[in-house]
């Protein structure tokens, strides 16, 4: 094995990562032990073995930082990971959901006394642009974007309730829950943010369920 090719390499490598503050330690730790030997006692000299206990010493916590800085990108890399396995699943929200031609799946959930249900679809702007009748038993519809006259509606936001009635009286009103893709997850604010179609932004607070698409 070639010594001084060895050296050069380590040499390099040191230079090379001379700026960062194991480094800078390092090099500290070894100026005050060249600082102590050349101002020793001549007539009582410190030992080889003192030196090498200071040496293992260093080594040990340098070692430690080193540890505590891979810990530390490894619990990024876990945040990172937690906000990896929201995008490409589908949040079930009560916000209502952005409509672009692919039909979108409800979770109504009409009242046990009901024994008829209405489905009312309003657009961004609150007007209402379809209503529907749906079985009082249903707890899972697929909403196919078209008006009360069967005409597709325009891309946009929707929000839907549903209408509980018995005897032909409106029991109550409820907001339904639609699945909807998570295209992107983000950290802001102390909180994950989830990204979804048509721009919307909602707190992973508001998510009800979560499940993988199909």
């Amino acid at each position: 094995m070639d010594i001084s090719s060895s050296f050069g390499t380590a040499s390099a490598t040191s230079a090379a990562g001379a700026n960062t503050p194991q480094q800078s330690d390092y090099q500290t730790f070894l100026n005050m032990l060249t600082v102590q030997m050349r101002n020793q006692d001549p007539l009582n000299p410190a030992s080889a073995t003192d030196f090498a206990v200071q040496l293992a010493t260093f080594s040990g916590v340098e070692q430690q930082s080193y540890t505590n800085q891979l810990l530390s990108s490894l619990l990024s890399q876990s945040g990172l990971s937690d906000l990896g396995s929201w995008v490409g699943m589908e949040a079930r929200l009560y916000g209502g959901a952005w409509y672009e031609g692919t039909p979108i799946e409800l979770s109504p959930a009409p009242a046990p006394a009901a024994d008829a249900a209405t489905l009312v679809v309003r657009d961004g702007t609150g007007a209402v642009v379809d209503s529907r009748s749906l079985d009082p038993e249903t707890q899972r519809y697929v909403w196919d974007g078209l008006d009360g006259d069967g005409n597709p509606l325009p891309e946009g936001a929707y929000t839907f309730q549903i209408e509980s009635l018995a005897n032909g009286e409106v029991l109550d009103t409820q907001p339904v829950a639609a699945y909807v893709p998570i295209l992107e997850a983000r950290y802001e604010d102390g909180m994950t943010k989830l990204v979804m179609p048509g721009d919307l932004w909602v707190n992973s607070s508001d998510v009800s369920g979560l499940r993988r698409p199909g």
